[in-house]
């Protein structure tokens, strides 16, 4: 056997075939009000993401998201985190959600949980989340919504963004697919930061969603994204 010949990269690392519609599960916690998702939504009707959303799992009872998968006839699933022995029961009970609805990329859309190994190794390379700010910098465990924006301006940064990134064991550490700047105003409060920056973050995700649904995402050494060029 030619030891020089390089092997052939794990299957998890090649771009998504492209040649069909992308299949999104939406996967959310907490009672955040589901904007994100509803972009997402919005995108795939108006044919901005090439794919659909095949069904919103949420950890928690009456999230307001499922209204809104309600609302577009999008089939929806409740997971309590507290009904499940563990973190890795749980993650079982999604697994096994998303195989059923024949998932191909899991969008994090206000999943306030750490995605567990089993799910993370199930779905690598093939689940996003975005950060409403430019990871490295105001990301992390327990940094998240208005506390990143709040972070960011008692920092005194003049810049500030979104980061949509491929999810990982590890809060906020995955490889980054897209960044986009926002500029922080002299009289800003976490509130008006906030409501500049988030249709951003939405524009941001379906454009992230979009490269991955035309294949043109490949990780490099489990660490840098390469988008490829758009085919023909």
């Amino acid at each position: 056997m030619d030891s020089s010949r390089p092997s052939e990269r794990p299957w998890t690392e090649r771009p998504f075939p492209g040649d069909r519609p992308l299949r999104i599960g939406a996967l959310l916690s907490g009672k955040g009000r589901g904007t994100n998702l509803q972009a997402l939504i919005d995108s795939c009707a108006e044919g901005r993401i090439s794919g659909e959303i095949a069904v919103v799992i949420s950890t928690t009872p009456g999230a307001p998201a499922l209204e809104r998968a309600h609302r577009h006839g999008i089939p929806s699933r409740t997971f309590p985190g507290k009904s499940y022995a563990d973190g890795e029961a749980l993650d079982d009970a999604i697994l096994a959600c998303l195989n059923d609805h024949r998932v191909d990329l899991i969008c994090l859309a206000g999943y306030m949980r750490k995605a567990g190994q089993r799910l993370c190794e199930a779905y690598r390379w093939r689940m996003m989340n975005i950060h409403p700010g430019l990871i490295p910098a105001f990301c992390g465990q327990g940094l998240y919504g208005g506390k990143v924006h709040a972070a960011v301006l008692e920092y005194g940064a003049k810049v500030s963004g979104v980061t949509v990134h491929f999810a990982t064991e590890e809060y906020d550490a995955g490889p980054i697919i897209l960044q986009k700047c926002v500029p922080v105003a002299e009289d800003d409060t976490p509130e008006t930061l906030a409501a500049r920056i988030l249709p951003v973050e939405h524009a941001a995700y379906s454009e992230a969603v979009q490269l991955f649904a035309e294949g043109r995402l490949e990780v490099l050494d489990g660490r840098r994204v390469r988008i490829l060029p758009k085919r023909g």
